[in-house]
């Protein structure tokens, strides 16, 4: 039987193809289970800050802090700034952090933690909770939302991205300031008040952070073991 010229040419073309594949190892490994090689994993590379960052936070802080909104950038909007509460630090230092991710500074400000998350108030937290009415601080990434006017002031919603703060909205967690907040508390007692688990801050550093982290900004919260 006599063959076309365009069947001579498609199957020159498909003599190629295979001639390519079988000398290819890894697409031959599909055809001949004798040349199969392990596929292994890709290496995990732990999540590091593109700019070098102010030495007054912690690294490992910052490590977790940066794992954290790679896992979230779809939700965040504005990512040029972020917040990072180290409740590893007493209340009586500053601990609650504005990070410039574009250049790597910072500004520090005093935050009380839940009266939950310290029962005893030794000014130390000591355990996280997601819990409706514990009263407690939870950990992971937030999602800061709409200004607003409550007990306290002007104050800022949040919403919780991990399943360890995944009620902060329903607790009715916020950032917000108060008195048990001020610097003067510290001086006078050694360390903060204690707040129903928000984020409550001196009235000079609320100003600063409702100024600079509005709506659509990214804010972790966690302690070193």
């Amino acid at each position: 039987m006599s063959l076309t010229r365009r069947q001579i040419i498609e199957g020159g073309i498909a003599s190629s193809a295979l001639a390519v594949t079988m000398s290819s190892p890894l697409l031959a490994a599909a055809i001949d289970p004798a040349h199969a090689r392990p596929i292994l994993p890709a290496p995990t590379v732990p999540a590091r800050p593109r700019v070098i960052v102010d030495p007054a936070l912690d690294p490992r802080i910052v490590q977790r802090a940066r794992a954290a909104f790679d896992r979230h950038r779809a939700r965040i909007a504005r990512p040029e700034l972020v917040g990072i509460a180290d409740f590893t630090r007493p209340s009586s230092e500053s601990r609650f952090f504005l990070l410039d991710t574009n250049t790597g500074r910072v500004t520090r400000h005093l935050c009380a933690h839940g009266r939950g998350s310290d029962p005893a108030h030794t000014g130390f937290l000591q355990r996280f909770s997601n819990l409706p009415g514990s009263e407690a601080s939870s950990d992971g990434a937030y999602l800061i939302g709409d200004y607003y006017h409550g007990k306290y002031g002007r104050s800022m919603r949040v919403s919780g991205l991990d399943h360890s703060n995944s009620n902060a909205e329903a607790r009715a967690i916020v950032v917000h300031t108060a008195w048990y907040a001020e610097p003067q508390v510290v001086a006078q007692t050694g360390r903060l008040g204690r707040s129903e688990g928000c984020f409550a801050l001196p009235n000079a550093s609320l100003q600063e952070v409702l100024a600079r982290l509005g709506p659509g900004h990214f804010l972790y919260a966690d302690r070193l073991a």
